[in-house]
């Protein structure tokens, strides 16, 4: 059984180069930050990066204080739950069944019997969304 979480998420766009991430990550960790979800990917000739914090005030505090250049805040979905086979399947079955597109999804198998995936639907998908995954 899977158990989602409405969550809110922070995009920036990075230069796409050894470090950057990293430093930005150190920086967040040093000044207390404790992200839940954290992904990259490449976007042109820079790659864009998605922070799920814990707490959102402390965070948007801290990366205004390290002068990152954040978009505005958005909504997505944390999911957790035991690792069987077909976990995730069963979380785009309920979104499918909803009529809800999912933009984008990484999950993950967490080990000791657990998987984790964050997911991304359009902003006006969301309310809908969070009734079919309960969260």
């Amino acid at each position: 059984m899977a158990r989602a979480q409405k969550v809110s998420y922070f995009a920036m766009q990075i230069p796409n180069r050894p470090g950057e991430a990293g430093r930005i990550l150190t920086g967040l960790a040093k000044a207390g930050v404790n992200l839940l979800a954290f992904t990259g990917f490449p976007n042109g000739r820079n790659s864009q990066v998605d922070f799920i914090p814990a707490n959102p005030t402390t965070f948007l505090a801290v990366a205004r204080g390290m002068k990152l250049k954040l978009r505005g805040k958005k909504t997505g979905f944390l999911i957790r739950g035991s690792d069987q086979r077909g976990a995730i399947a069963r979380v785009m079955t309920k979104l499918a069944h909803a009529k809800v597109n999912v933009t984008a999804v990484d999950a993950v198998t967490a080990g000791a019997g657990r998987f984790g995936a964050i997911l991304w639907v359009k902003q006006k998908d969301v309310n809908r969304a969070a009734r079919a995954l309960g969260a």
